[in-house]
């Protein structure tokens, strides 16, 4: 039996942020539910995901985003069927993502043409139980499909009705660029955001995707901000990975590299230090972590999981504080990514030689020279 959901609004969750240069206003943590259903070995049955929706609705939250292909579809039918028990679908901004083959040994049963783009998007209202999708996002470059092809058929799905704003997830940096640039030059939808995994350990978008967010106008929503959860402060070495219970043990030995490139030594350091600063204000990692990159320029707003209650509370209560500004120096700096080619012809010292040694006032806020 599932406890009592509590019912409290938390005002920094309910200060709303508009997803990029769109009207769509969405809550600064959006809730994740690929933990919603066990086929995967580590979500969580029903009626836990029941009590996480309702008490991230009540606490003030708006914005859910689930995926065709969570836990085989799973994710989608608990919140269609949520939803509508509720009555709530249109106080929810409600997010879902094609590009996954759902049809092994079937070509066109995954990827981002239209063929199975259009087929997608009605399996999944269906599993929603609603006739449109707030944002719609493509998971997942394919490499093969033309961008332009993918620009006007997302373009005909705003149009039709069924999505309402659309979204790119993990994309190589041109490849938005051009799609955003085809949209404004054709008149088709433009982007309003991008899915991008983001944390303390994983800070390769700041080079590229987030210059190109913040000038072409489209608001971030990382995934991941805690690494599969070793910026939870359960983890401080990979012995810890494999003997204590969690998502990060689970996926440890699965084969893929987003997770195993998590686990190295630099990163077990920059847990380490997380730890040592959530100590000094009396705040849980976790809510650290979640803290630190809410802040980051471009961002409208990161993606939370949790498959217990416990989790949800502690995630909720990440933005009810600030780091102090020499505390958050410290984690930009045992963080901060290796400058690569041509980015330190943009440091400070190459900057002097362009400009005679004056600085400008309008150089954006990412700019680290």
């Amino acid at each position: 039996m599932s406890t009592p959901t509590p019912t409290k609004t938390i005002d920094s969750l309910a200060t709303y942020h508009a997803l990029g240069k769109s009207g769509l206003r969405v809550s600064p943590l959006c809730l994740g539910t690929m933990t919603f259903g066990t086929e995967w070995g580590w979500g969580s049955a029903e009626s836990t995901a029941r009590a996480i929706f309702d008490r991230y609705l009540a606490a003030g939250g708006n914005f859910v985003d689930t995926a065709d292909g969570y836990t085989n579809g799973t994710s989608e039918k608990l919140i269609g069927k949520f939803m509508k028990s509720a009555g709530n679908r249109d106080s929810i901004v409600l997010a879902t993502k094609f590009t996954f083959s759902t049809r092994p040994g079937d070509p066109n049963g995954g990827g981002n043409g239209r063929k199975h783009m259009m087929s997608a998007v009605d399996a999944s209202l269906e599993r929603l139980q609603t006739d449109y999708i707030d944002l719609y996002w493509m998971h997942n470059w394919d490499v093969v499909t033309p961008v332009e092809e993918v620009m006007r058929g997302l373009d005909d799905l705003v149009r039709s009705g069924k999505v309402r704003y659309i979204g790119l997830s993990d994309v190589p940096a041109w490849y938005l660029a051009r799609a955003q640039t085809i949209a404004e030059w054709r008149g088709y939808e433009r982007i309003a955001a991008l899915q991008l995994e983001y944390s303390l350990v994983e800070r390769n978008i700041e080079r590229e995707h987030v210059p190109a967010a913040l000038e072409l106008g489209m608001g971030i929503t990382p995934w991941s901000p805690l690494a599969s959860g070793l910026l939870s402060g359960k983890y401080t070495s990979m012995k810890d990975v494999k003997n204590v219970e969690g998502r990060l043990g689970a996926i440890s030995s699965s084969g893929n590299p987003g997770f195993e490139k998590l686990l190295t030594e630099k990163n077990f350091e920059i847990a380490a230090e997380l730890v040592k600063v959530a100590r000094e204000i009396e705040r849980s990692p976790a809510q650290v972590a979640l803290n630190w990159i809410t802040k980051r320029p471009g961002v409208s707003s990161t993606i939370i999981g949790a498959s217990k209650m416990s989790q949800l509370e502690d995630n909720l209560s990440a933005l009810e504080f600030d780091i102090p500004p020499a505390l958050s120096k410290r984690l930009e700096e045992v963080s901060r990514p290796p400058t690569h080619f041509p980015y330190h012809f943009h440091e400070s010292a190459i900057q002097a030689m362009v400009t005679g040694g004056t600085r400008t006032t309008r150089e954006p806020s990412w700019f680290r020279g």
